[in-house]
């Protein structure tokens, strides 16, 4: 798991669960001058950001990745694209999962689209940064 700390001042880390195609968005709303680092300070916030296609088989990663993260941080949920939201395009699928509530992870934060432009994670975060 790598920790992005967004501002690159220790004021906000990100998980970025980039699972499928709003990934590449989210992933474009990475500044590139900020470092990646494999752990986060204990107790420091973190946003998971859940941005794709949460399918059955992955589901169980992404509910102990946020367990494990809210072991050691306070943690706030995004649900990052209409897949993450409540299933998207494919909620109908078999082997597709109806959102982050479908697996019992409530989304703190909700971010629709199809995919959503990476600024509005961009936004997001700031936002959120600016309210803390």
């Amino acid at each position: 798991m790598k920790f992005i700390d967004w501002f690159a001042d220790g004021s906000v880390y990100v998980v970025d669960l980039a699972l499928a195609c709003c990934g590449v968005e989210s992933g474009a709303a990475v500044p590139s001058a900020v470092p990646a680092l494999q752990d986060a300070p204990s107790g420091a916030p973190v946003v998971a950001v859940v941005s794709g296609t949460i399918s059955t088989v992955l589901a169980p990663v992404v509910c102990s990745t946020i367990e494990t993260l809210r072991k050691d941080h306070p943690v706030d949920v995004v649900a990052f694209g209409a897949c993450a939201c409540a299933g998207g395009p494919y909620w109908d699928s078999v082997g597709v999962v109806d959102g982050l509530s479908a697996v019992g992870v409530e989304a703190d934060h909700w971010i629709s689209g199809c995919p959503p432009a990476p600024d509005t994670l961009t936004s997001f975060l700031a936002a959120s940064r600016e309210a803390a």
